[in-house]
């Protein structure tokens, strides 16, 4: 077992600058803790076997749902069931912590540009 450290949430949003990129700042129980910051629009998608969970540490952050839109204000969680089409976007920066299993692809069944199969760890 390594040392037990704690993470420092801004301090790890510091040291990129890129959107839509999660990088894994956490492991527990084959589940990644991960943040990222978002700007712009992403792509509808789903993720048949995992949930997923967005946190927004600072920002607002908009997801998009068949019929309705969800509004997430600094402090604001969802999860966002397994096979439940959704689209994030947030017209200003957003830092996001997400939680989800390893398995995870941010681009769920959608593979485009945006797909980033090999996340850094932070």
């Amino acid at each position: 077992m390594g040392e037990i450290e704690k993470i420092n949430l801004q301090s790890k949003l510091s040291t990129f600058n890129e959107y839509w990129t999660p990088k894994i700042v956490g492991e527990l129980n084959n589940q990644f803790v991960k943040v990222a910051k978002f700007k712009g629009e992403f792509v509808m998608h789903k993720h048949d076997l995992e949930d997923e969970l967005f946190y927004v540490i600072d920002g607002k952050l908009f997801i998009e749902l068949e019929g309705k839109t969800l509004e997430l204000n600094s402090g604001e969680f969802v999860i966002i069931p397994k096979g439940v089409q959704h689209k994030p976007y947030a017209p200003e920066e957003v830092s996001i912590l997400l939680f989800e299993p390893a398995s995870t692809l941010n681009t769920g069944n959608t593979k485009n540009e945006l797909t980033v199969s090999k996340l850094d760890k932070i």
